[in-house]
């Protein structure tokens, strides 16, 4: 988002300021910090993502990367201004592609705008800084509204939707996140820049405050918040000097900030167990590690360097976790992002920028391998292979099969993978229910069923009977195989 010092900023919902140009240092909690390697620096020839020659800018961008075939494909939201969209003010724009080097467009367009301002609410003005995630086979979308300029403040909502494009507000359309209030400073940005990750059965929301108390005196700071739901309305922690403390609110000071800049984003990294926080400084992008609690900095901070005018967007998985590597899964961890590189007379040009990081121990025990293998097979001892699918373990008969539920089959065995008990096996032509919806799924050895794909009952050589929605119902579903 632009900083306020740019004439040409028109929106509450841009940057609150020139964000700081210093790398925060391992705090006194950090018991040990590693130095990662790094390899395979990489970035854009040109612009990959835009919203069209009318867009004066483009920013803030989101992007989940979600296996494809035997490739991958990268979806896109970020913020802009369109002449053509009402209300006039921030949009936020969608595209997608299946190369992060290439361009990102969507129906022969180079963008098209999936969500604007609500005339009359919070948000009726300006809508940006979109983080997405998809939990439960649901898109979620956290943003920043404001319903005029900068004296109105900013706020944070959530809306969801079907296909990351149609959303609906949530929370009654109702902000889910307000300012603090704590402290009054010249920078009356408020609460905005939201990020969200979700980590073993939490929602997790970084966001901008600049009227907290631990905000730097010129309002940079990003503050933590966690919920068991997308609306942050149940069980809701705030985290502090001393850990995650339940709050039954968002609406508390924030005194701790995780790292002294603006418009940032996160992930976390299973096979680093840390979270990963982007933030920009001098040279470039910055990579902040913390450990799962918060107490220290387990990696040296890591840099993508090259130009950039504004706040990076992580490429993530649906839950806001680190890609996998197909290659080398255990072994690398990909980092890659998106950000605006120009002024024209605001932040755009988005390019995409990368590096890996290699010879790390991702499978070295069975929770880091669970999460590392998502949506992988493995070689087991007993001449099946073993599917991870939402963090739980199936082993199957064929491999043919397997190989219609994972992105790869690998070659060879995980012993970390091997401690992790199998929930059932798939046997070859095991019986396949079909819902009246027209869902599958297919039954394991102790007669609990996994919703497959058509692909799978196939390769499987599997009946298939239909059944009524009270026998659909009746049945233990416990996982997802597609």
């Amino acid at each position: 988002m632009a900083p306020l010092g740019v004439v040409f900023v028109l929106s509450a919902a841009c940057a609150p300021g020139t964000p700081p140009l210093r790398v925060e240092q391992p705090a006194e909690r950090s018991l040990q910090t590693t130095t990662l390697r790094t390899a395979n620096e990489r970035s854009s020839e040109s612009v990959v993502a835009s919203g069209g020659n009318p867009a004066p800018y483009n920013y803030g961008p989101t992007v989940l990367a979600e296996p494809d075939g035997e490739g991958m494909r990268y979806r896109a939201w970020w913020c802009s201004q369109l002449p053509s969209v009402a209300p006039a003010g921030d949009d936020v724009l969608f595209a997608e592609s299946g190369d992060l080097q290439g361009e990102f467009d969507f129906s022969g367009a180079p963008a098209v705008p999936v969500f604007t301002g609500e005339p009359g609410a919070f948000d009726g003005k300006h809508t940006c800084d979109p983080s997405v995630l998809r939990t439960g086979g649901r898109f979620h979308l956290y943003y920043t509204g404001a319903a005029g300029e900068h004296a109105h403040g900013n706020a944070i909502g959530v809306a969801s939707s079907d296909d990351g494009r149609a959303w609906r507000r949530e929370a009654g359309g109702d902000p889910i996140v307000r300012a603090s209030g704590e402290v009054r400073r010249d920078n009356d940005y408020g609460a905005g820049q939201p990020s969200a990750l979700f980590l073993d059965g939490w929602f997790y929301l970084m966001l901008t405050d600049t009227t907290a108390s631990g905000a730097g005196w010129n309002g940079a700071g990003q503050f933590v918040l966690r919920a068991r739901d997308a609306e942050f309305s149940d069980r809701v922690q705030a985290l502090t000097d001393s850990g995650f403390e339940p709050t039954g609110t968002t609406n508390v000071p924030r005194r701790r900030s995780v790292v002294d800049a603006f418009s940032a984003d996160w992930m976390w990294s299973d096979a680093l167990r840390a979270f990963a926080i982007a933030h920009q400084t001098e040279r470039g992008t910055t990579i902040t590690f913390w450990d799962r609690d918060f107490t220290g900095h387990p990696y040296a901070p890591l840099l993508l360097p090259g130009p950039w005018r504004e706040g990076p967007g992580l490429v993530r998985t649906d839950d806001g976790h680190t890609p996998t590597s197909t290659s080398d899964p255990c072994g690398t961890v990909p980092v890659d992002l998106l950000r605006a590189t120009e002024s024209n007379p605001a932040p755009t040009s988005l390019h995409s920028f990368g590096l890996d990081v290699p010879e790390v121990h991702g499978c070295a025990d069975p929770d880091r391998a669970r999460g590392v293998l998502e949506a992988f097979g493995v070689p087991s001892p007993q001449r099946t292979v073993d599917v991870v699918r939402g963090g739980r373990k199936v082993s199957v008969e064929r491999r043919s099969v397997a190989e219609t539920m994972v992105r790869r089959v690998l070659d060879e065995r995980i012993p970390a993978l091997e401690a992790v008990p199998a929930e059932g096996t798939i046997r070859a032509g095991a019986p396949v229910l079909r819902s009246p919806a027209g869902e599958l799924a297919i039954a394991d050895d102790h007669g609990r069923m996994w919703t497959i794909g058509p692909d799978t009952a196939e390769a499987n050589g599997s009946p298939v009977s239909d059944t009524d929605q009270r026998t659909w119902n009746s049945r233990p579903h416990t996982g997802d195989l597609r």
